[in-house]
C-alpha cells in the first residue's frame, strides 16, 4: 500500500533516485508504512503524510540542486575569470598559446580549473619575473635619463606599480628596453668622458691662469670636484653647457693674457738688449720669455700667465724704462756708432741728421724725445741693413775689383825688383803669383764693364745713384776707365820716346866709328845720368827728360815708382773711391826693360847683351 502511495505520490522516482527499495530510504519508507499500518492510520493519512514527506525530500532535493547549480556557476565563472586571465597573460608576456590552451575535451569543471590553476600560477610567476626585470631596465633607464635631463629621478616602487597595469610585458619589450638602456648608457658615458675632458681641459687652463679650479668648476655644477663616483658628476645638458662656456670664457683670457705678456716681454727683450743685462738678471724670467716664440697651445707651464707672473713682468718693464731714461745718451751713441758700421762695411753714408755732435746737442737741450730719436736711429739701421743686402752682389765685385787693383800694384812693384829672378827663397812662390796676376789684370777693364753694367741696372731698379763712400760708383769706375786709357796712351809715348833715344844712341855710335865697351858705355850712363840730376853737363848729346809730352794730363815724371806709391795709397791705405782727378803716368817694367837695354846692352854680362 505505501508503495502504491509513493508510487500515486511519485515517491516511486525519488525512490528511483535512491536506487532501489533496497536502499536506506526504501527501507524506511518501508519500515515507516508498516508502522503506520499496525497504528492503524487511515489511508488518507497515510497519503497526506507521505505527499508531506514527499514535499520536504522535494524542498532538500531543490536546495541541493540549487547549491550544485549555485557551485557549478561559480565555478564556471572562476573558470571563466582564470581563462581570460590566462588568456590575459599569455597575451601580455607574449609567451606560446598553444602551449597555455586549456584541453576543452574536459567535461568536468573541475577538471578544467585543475589544468588551468597550475598553468595560470606559472603564467603569474614569470609576469611577477618579467616585471622585476622590466622595472629594474626602466628604473636605470629612468635614473639615465633624470641624469641626463636634470631631472627628479622616479622611486623604484613608483616604476613596478606603473608597470602593475602595463599589459605589454613581452621579451620584444625587454629587448626594446634593454636596447634603449644600452644607448642611454653610451651616451652617458660618452657623456661622462665629454665631461671628464672638459674638466681636465678647464684645469689645464686654470693651472695655466694661476686660478682656483676648484671654484671655476663649483661655479657650473658643484659634483664636478671632490668625488672620484661617476653616478655622482652630474653630466646634465646644463653642466656640458656651462663646462662649453667655461672653457671659452678661459680661452679668451688666456688669449688676452698671452698677447698682453708677449708684448710685455718684447718690451722687456729691447730693454735687455739695450741695457746689456746680465744673463743672471735675464734667467730670473726665462720662463716668462719662452712665450714670445710659442703659440697659444704650446704654452701650458703651470702660472705663466697668472696675474702675478704678468704683474713682476710689467714691474721689471718699468724699473728697466726708469734705468733706460737715464742712460739713454749713451744708448743713443751707441746705436748711431752702430749705425757708422753698417754704413762703413757697405760703404754708405749714414745720415748727418743724427750724428754725434747733434744728437749730444739735441739731447742735452731737451727739444727731443731721446726714445725717439733712438726709435729714429733703429728705423735708419734697418734700412741701411735692407738696402746692405741689395748692395751686396756689387760690393763683392767692387771687392774683387779692388783685389785685382791691389795684385796689378804688386805686379808693378815686382816687375821693378832686379833680384826678382835670383834662386832665393820664395822665389818661385813670388813667381806663380806674379804668373795669377798677371792673368788678373788683364781681366779688369773686364770687370770695370761688368761692375758698371751692373751698377746700372741697380740704378735703373730703384731709381737712384749707387753711391760709395759718398760718391757715385759709376762716375769712379768710368774715371778709371779713362785714366786706364790715358795710362796706356802714355805708354805708347814713353815706348815712341825710347826708340827716339835708341836711334840717338846709334846715331852717336856711327860718329865715334866703332861700338863703346862695356865700361865706357857705364861712364857714359853715369855722365848722363849727372847731367840729369845736375841739370847741366858737358855730354855729347842733349839730355832729354822722362817727362810727359805736352798731350798728357799731368807734368810729372814717368816713373813706375811715383805711380805705383799713388797706386796703393788709393786702393790699399784709404779704400775709398773719389772723384778728385789722379794722376797715372806708370810704365811697366817690360817698357823700364827695354829702355836700359838700349841704353846699356853693349855690357858683356847683361842679359840683353848683343852679340
Amino acid at each position: 500500500m505505501g508503495e502504491m502511495v509513493m508510487a500515486g505520490y511519485g515517491l516511486d522516482k525519488a525512490v528511483r533516485a535512491s536506487g532501489s527499495f533496497d536502499t536506506p530510504c526504501g527501507a524506511l519508507l518501508r519500515e515507516l508504512e508498516q508502522i503506520w499500518t499496525e497504528i492503524g492510520e487511515r489511508e488518507q493519512d497515510k497519503d497526506r503524510m507521505f505527499l508531506e514527506l514527499e514535499t520536504e525530500c522535494m524542498h532538500v532535493y531543490r536546495r541541493k540542486v540549487d547549491s550544485a547549480s549555485a557551485e557549478r556557476a561559480q565555478l564556471r565563472q572562476s573558470l571563466m575569470a582564470k581563462e581570460a586571465e590566462l588568456k590575459a597573460l599569455v597575451a601580455s608576456i607574449g609567451e606560446n598559446t598553444t602551449r597555455f590552451k586549456v584541453d576543452e575535451k574536459r567535461t568536468s569543471l573541475k577538471d578544467q580549473l585543475a589544468a588551468v590553476t597550475p598553468l595560470l600560477e606559472e603564467l603569474r610567476a614569470k609576469k611577477e619575473e618579467r616585471i622585476k626585470q622590466i622595472s629594474n631596465v626602466q628604473s636605470q633607464i629612468e635614473k639615465i635619463k633624470a641624469q641626463i635631463s636634470d631631472h627628479g629621478y622616479q622611486n623604484y616602487d613608483a616604476c613596478v606599480k606603473q608597470l602593475s597595469d602595463d599589459h605589454d610585458l613581452s621579451t620584444r619589450r625587454i629587448s626594446d628596453l634593454q636596447m634603449q638602456l644600452r644607448n642611454l648608457q653610451k651616451e652617458k658615458s660618452d657623456r661622462l668622458q665629454k665631461v671628464f675632458v672638459y674638466v681636465d681641459e678647464v684645469h689645464g687652463l686654470c693651472a695655466v691662469l694661476g686660478m682656483d679650479f676648484s671654484e671655476t668648476v663649483k661655479e657650473v655644477h658643484p659634483s664636478l670636484h671632490g668625488t672620484n663616483s661617476e653616478n655622482s658628476t652630474n653630466i646634465s645638458d646644463s653642466t656640458l653647457e656651462g663646462l662649453t662656456q667655461t672653457i671659452l670664457k678661459l680661452k679668451a683670457e688666456k688669449k688676452t693674457r698671452v698677447l698682453k705678456l708677449q708684448e710685455i716681454v718684447e718690451k722687456l727683450h729691447k730693454l735687455w738688449n739695450l741695457m746689456e743685462s746680465a744673463e743672471q738678471e735675464r734667467r730670473q724670467f726665462a720662463k716668462v720669455t719662452a712665450v714670445l716664440g710659442s703659440s697659444e697651445e704650446e704654452i701650458t707651464s703651470p702660472g705663466i700667465l697668472s696675474l702675478e707672473t704678468i704683474q713682476e713682468t710689467e714691474e721689471e718693464v718699468e724699473r728697466l724704462t726708469k734705468q733706460k731714461a737715464s742712460r739713454m745718451k749713451e744708448l743713443v751713441l751707441k746705436k748711431r756708432l752702430e749705425l757708422e758700421d753698417v754704413c762703413r762695411n757697405a760703404h754708405m753714408e749714414p745720415d748727418m741728421n743724427t750724428a754725434p755732435e747733434k744728437i749730444i746737442a739735441l739731447i742735452d737741450s731737451g727739444l727731443v724725445d731721446p726714445c725717439e730719436l733712438l726709435s729714429s736711429i733703429e728705423v735708419q739701421i734697418a734700412k741701411a741693413n735692407e738696402e746692405s743686402l741689395t748692395r751686396k752682389d756689387i760690393m763683392e765685385r767692387v771687392d774683387k775689383w779692388l783685389s785685382a787693383c791691389d795684385e796689378e800694384t804688386w805686379l808693378e812693384e815686382y816687375n821693378q825688383d832686379d833680384n826678382r829672378y835670383s834662386a832665393g827663397r820664395g822665389a818661385h812662390l813670388n813667381l806663380k803669383r806674379a804668373e795669377k796676376a798677371r792673368i788678373l789684370v788683364q781681366k779688369i777693364p773686364t770687370m770695370i764693364d761688368n761692375l758698371i753694367a751692373k751698377t746700372f741696372a741697380w740704378e735703373d731698379e730703384r731709381n737712384v745713384p749707387f753711391l760709395y763712400d759718398g760718391v757715385r760708383l759709376v762716375a769712379i769706375l768710368e774715371e778709371q776707365k779713362l785714366r786706364r786709357a790715358q795710362r796706356e796712351e802714355d805708354k805708347r809715348r814713353c815706348r815712341d820716346q825710347k826708340k827716339l833715344q835708341s836711334l840717338l844712341l846709334r846715331e852717336k855710335e856711327l860718329i865715334f866709328g866703332s861700338k863703346p865697351s862695356p865700361r865706357k858705355t857705364n861712364s857714359f850712363n853715369r855722365r848722363m845720368s849727372n847731367h840729369h840730376s845736375n841739370g847741366n853737363g858737358t855730354g855729347f848729346m842733349t839730355p832729354v827728360p822722362r817727362r810727359v809730352s805736352a798731350g798728357s794730363a799731368t807734368p810729372e815724371l814717368l816713373t813706375p815708382r811715383s805711380y805705383s806709391g799713388r797706386y796703393n795709397n788709393y786702393f790699399k791705405e784709404n779704400r775709398r773711391l773719389t772723384a778728385a782727378p789722379l794722376n797715372f803716368s806708370a810704365v811697366s817694367k817690360e817698357d823700364s826693360m827695354s829702355s836700359f837695354a838700349s841704353i846699356s846692352g853693349s855690357e858683356p854680362d847683361s842679359p840683353l847683351y848683343l852679340h
